[in-house]
């Protein structure tokens, strides 16, 4: 795993700069540097060495060194790659998986990125035809950011590292923080840099001559099998994820893996009998607390187990640094806790696995179930009637069992889903921002994806939103920037296009029914674990932000910043104070909302005010 940067054209001291800019990351590669530097581009590279740890140092070239390849991730299937490209009459002199990029290239071209098994952000220079090819992974596993300012164009794995480009100007982009009070996260492609873009998963970005051109090469796109019985379902997702484990633990250090007490992981675990497994919780009881449930699933399945408690003030500290790493704010406070175990395997081991994607994939949201909740309420009410129930219950001030429902029964998908996360609607962001004129609705975000997907049942859609925007920019953004804060490779052996290819075909009672959600994955599960670890729930990763904004200490860390500079420009402080207030003294909870404001603040002091 590695961090990489660069930039095209001339700038005063090149040399200084694209050092500063690859140094500026390097936790994601501490073991070694590299630079390739012309009149046309400078290059940069930090690695973590993971294969061919004594060989596999970068930039790496072609034969006749023609082409500059700098590459962050890891391909799983190089091996075969390598000896297709040896038939051909390429000649390697590393053993790593980076090599087969560049000769793939060679022989490929931009088609290289569709025979490509891992997760990757890559970079190559052509030197004959001065042209930079771009490369990101189909699930957005890796990062790669894009930004042209002048004459130049810039990329780098964190945006940090373009932050400091001479000529780069740091402008925050309103649209972003627009998106996010609705999402909790900056909706991609757009970041909080005005200007500054993330390459999108699947997608490719070719640069030459001042031009941009970037092209989509993969879709999660889902073909059901409707006729699929749950025995080959199970079959099937049992044998491609077994293979995909397999080929996601090839490595020259040591492979660990995250526990929680999620099925997910846990069916992750199953295969590391007699290896690592790291999981972290809080003291405030078993809610928000898995370390139980995974010291006794690693008795079961004879794993060796570490595990931290973190405390509140360790919590609470952390915060800064976290949102430093993150590089935008991410009002998802289980990346804190991803930090903490992310640390702590760092202590053991150099590599994990990670059970992210699975419930995008295979179905294992609760709210995946709402389609089902409602079938009979819209066959025995006409939409009219809805809407019209759904505006009264609108005008009740007070709240009652099943309010909810008719308000939501209003509406498909369509016009109520837009992820995991759904923080402010437009009318709440006009009260609560100074620019009033910024705030948008969140379903016109989500309109384009909806109108791809629209052949789809409403389950299907909803997986397809998540997909392509809460995985990416919540789910992954954290994977990969905890992790690798604390130069620890993640990896998620869910996240492979097999594996995805067996999720694709499901049924969706095979995914989502009133047994359970990610009812085919849990019944292939049980073959290795417990039927207790199989068929839990879905939990998340569970913090107490509602407990700790009811205890003075942090109500008034939270209230001061409420109270700020920062709040004030952004911000209707009345508002504010309203929501923290409210929830303080337990007429409602309020914790997710005032958590992602006060995220943004300590955010935007750092990337603004200090960092300036």
């Amino acid at each position: 795993m590695c961090g990489i940067v660069g930039f095209t054209g001339e700038v005063i001291e090149k040399s200084k700069v694209i050092e500063t800019m690859a140094e500026i990351i390097t936790y994601r590669g501490p073991d070694d540097s590299g630079f390739f530097i012309d009149k046309d581009i400078s290059m940069g590279f930090r690695r973590l060495s993971i294969i061919d740890v004594e060989g596999g140092e970068q930039p790496i070239y072609n034969e006749s060194n023609t082409l500059v390849l700098t590459f962050n991730g890891e391909i799983y299937n190089y091996r075969l790659l390598r000896e297709e490209l040896v038939n051909c009459g390429h000649t390697f002199y590393t053993k790593t998986d980076s090599e087969v990029l560049i000769h793939g290239y060679e022989e490929w071209g931009e088609e290289v990125v569709k025979r490509l098994r891992g997760m990757f952000a890559f970079a190559i220079w052509d030197r004959k035809n001065k042209s930079l090819f771009l490369a990101r992974d189909p699930f957005g596993i890796k990062p790669l950011h894009w930004a042209k300012t002048g004459e130049n164009f810039l990329y780098g794995s964190e945006i940090k590292s373009l932050l400091v480009f001479p000529s780069l100007k740091r402008e925050l982009n309103f649209k972003a923080l627009d998106n996010y009070l609705s999402f909790q996260y900056a909706v991609p492609p757009e970041t909080f840099f005005k200007g500054i873009y993330c390459l999108m998963p699947g997608h490719t970005l070719t640069y030459a001559d001042g031009n941009i051109n970037i092209k989509r090469y993969f879709e999660a796109s889902f073909n059901i099998e409707e006729n699929m019985n749950a025995q080959k379902a199970e079959d099937e997702i049992e044998k491609v994820f077994s293979e995909s484990v397999e080929v996601h633990r090839i490595s020259d250090v040591e492979v660990g893996c995250f526990l929680s007490s999620g099925v997910d992981s846990s069916y992750v675990s199953s295969y590391f009998e007699g290896q690592k497994a790291f999981t972290v919780g809080f003291d405030f009881g078993e809610k928000y607390n898995e370390i139980s449930w995974a010291q006794n699933l690693s008795k079961k399945i004879n794993i060796n187990h570490y595990h931290k408690v973190i405390s509140s003030e360790e919590f609470w500290s952390a915060i800064k640094k976290v949102q430093y790493y993150m590089d935008q704010p991410l009002a998802d406070p289980s990346c804190i806790a991803l930090y903490f175990v992310s640390k702590l395997a760092s202590e053991h081991v150099k590599v994990v696995l990670s059970g992210e994607g699975a419930d995008e994939l295979f179905g294992g949201y609760n709210i995946y179930n709402e389609p089902n909740s409602f079938k009979l309420y819209k066959r025995l009410l006409p939409l009219g009637v809805r809407k019209f129930l759904a505006s009264l219950m609108k005008k009740v001030p007070f709240h009652f069992k099943g309010k909810s429902f008719i308000i939501r029964g209003e509406h498909d998908a369509e016009g109520k889903y837009i992820g995991n996360a759904f923080m402010f609607s437009k009318e709440d962001k006009q009260k609560l921002l100074k620019d009033s004129s910024i705030a948008s609705s969140p379903h016109e975000v989500c309109r384009s994806l909806y109108e791809r997907f629209s052949s789809y049942d409403e389950i299907t859609k909803m997986q397809c939103i998540d997909i392509n925007m809460w995985m990416v920019g919540d789910i992954l953004l954290k994977a990969d920037r905890m992790s690798m804060a604390n130069s620890l490779e993640l990896r998620v052996p869910f996240l492979d296009k097999e594996v995805f290819a067996v999720a694709s075909k499901l049924p969706t009672d095979l995914r989502v029914n009133k047994e359970n959600t990610k009812y085919a994955l849990r019944q292939a599960a049980k073959r290795r674990l417990p039927n207790e670890s199989a068929q839990k729930r879905k939990l998340g990763f569970p913090v107490p932000t509602r407990v700790w904004l009811k205890d003075e200490k942090y109500y008034n860390i939270v209230k001061k910043a409420f109270l700020s500079e920062t709040a004030e420009e952004f911000f209707n402080c009345e508002e504010l104070i309203a929501l923290l207030e409210n929830h303080y003294l337990g007429k409602c909870d309020n914790s997710r909302k005032i958590w992602t404001i006060y995220i943004f603040i300590v955010w935007y002091d750092i990337y603004f005010k200090e960092m300036k």
